[in-house]
């Protein structure tokens, strides 16, 4: 443990790119928040169907799996910073597109559909630039604080951000819900735009193979690295049926709709808000080990849906997996800062972000049908099973747990 980061903190306050993109944070993530209950209630209220709301929402997923790679190789070739605000430009549009659909009562699962895989392509154009602009406004001794403070302010904007959208969705509909958030993104982009980050590393010239294949060179040369990627490529997959299509569907036939799923949604944020305030101190010998071990609380919301237990109870077990995720999320992002080289972050961080998502789409796909065909229950205790094995897997291997800190 090391109380640094709280004592660093302030200095990062003040530096004025780093204030500038903890508001951005702030701001986007607010709104992106109420996106997924928004979409996922709009579509559930629209056609009645899970299999409809889980086509809809894998879409974004099949589209960044496509985009994903080209995009690691474009925001290490050119600007990380042009490509966000680009990113968060585009789905400002999109979030603007759908919402107008709920708002016109013209919405259809195919143009829905469209529209999210459109949105998808924003956020796969988001993702790798994002993880690389970090280490261009701060020195290396302070990623894991400013990666702590981003995810704070992430996570304290989903909190707020859930809450509202489970009043708003309730109060106003989907399509409100969902231009608040075409008008964060706006704003979020204006913020990047303002940004005055150092010269960023450029590669040596070569061909988008050839980077793709440097890249990939750099991704599996790291045990530890392709390894959890590979235990996300399942978690993930749950973890997005559960939060976006299961735990919605059962809190409309079980508890209290929307209004509900808000609250649980906002305790997940409010677990994340701690889990930041915390990788502030955290400082584990062995971060891999340390970060495997949060995983295994991922069982805690899918098991507590499949009774269902009491709302406390599902909250309560959606706080305990929002703290322990963050503080894998702080740890990860940290490791892959200190230990890839720069010049190849952000494609190291597409080939990561793309085995995480890959299988996502299947997920929920398979999700929405199984639920329609066996029911909730079996569909969330298969779900949990998923969960475990890969964690159980991933604690086995030697690299994983022994990897000590770069530090």
């Amino acid at each position: 443990m090391s109380s640094s980061g709280f004592s660093d903190a302030p200095k990062l306050f003040r530096q004025p790119d780093v204030a500038k993109l903890i508001v951005a944070y702030l701001i986007t993530y607010t709104g992106t928040a109420m996106a997924p209950i928004a979409m996922a209630f709009g579509v559930l209220e629209l056609t009645g169907s899970t299999r409809d709301s889980a086509i809809v929402i894998a879409a974004p997923a099949i589209a960044s799996v496509g985009v994903l790679l080209i995009s690691g190789v474009l925001a290490d070739r050119t600007s990380r910073q042009r490509m966000i605000v680009l990113a968060e430009g585009l789905a400002m549009v999109v979030q603007l597109l759908i919402a107008h659909q709920f708002l016109s009562n013209t919405a259809t699962v195919p143009v829905l559909t469209a529209l999210m895989l459109a949105l998808g392509v924003a956020m796969a154009l988001n993702v790798p630039a994002s993880a690389g602009l970090v280490i261009q406004i701060v020195n290396r001794d302070q990623f894991q604080t400013v990666n702590a403070l981003l995810g704070t302010a992430r996570n304290g904007a989903m909190l707020v951000g859930a809450a509202l959208a489970g009043i708003l969705v309730a109060a106003f509909g989907a399509g409100v819900t969902l231009a608040i958030d075409a008008a964060s993104f706006g704003v979020s982009a204006l913020l990047v735009m303002s940004l005055r980050p150092r010269l960023q590393a450029r590669p040596e010239r070569a061909s988008v193979v050839q980077d793709l294949r440097l890249g990939w060179r750099e991704f599996r040369s790291h045990t530890w690295l392709w390894v959890i990627v590979l235990q996300f490529s399942l978690l993930v997959a749950v973890m997005e049926s559960v939060f976006g299509l299961l735990g919605p569907a059962v809190a409309l036939e079980h508890l209290n709709g929307a209004r509900d799923w808000g609250f649980i949604a906002a305790s997940f944020g409010g677990g994340t808000l701690l889990g930041g305030v915390l990788a502030l101190r955290v400082r584990p010998r062995y971060p891999m080990r340390f970060a495997t071990l949060c995983t295994f609380t991922f069982l805690g919301v899918p098991l507590a849906l499949s009774v269902p237990l009491s709302l406390s109870l599902i909250a309560a077990a959606a706080f305990v997996e929002g703290v322990a995720g963050q503080l894998f999320a702080v740890l990860w992002y940290t490791t892959l800062q200190q230990r890839i080289p720069p010049h190849l972050l952000s494609r190291v961080s597409a080939y990561d972000h793309l085995g995480s998502i890959v299988l996502a789409p299947l997920g929920v796909v398979v999700a929405g049908f199984s639920f329609e065909l066996i029911g909730y229950r079996a569909t969330l205790l298969i779900a949990s099973l998923t969960i475990l094995l890969p964690c159980m897997a991933a604690f086995s291997v030697r690299d994983v747990r022994m990897m000590t800190s770069s530090e």
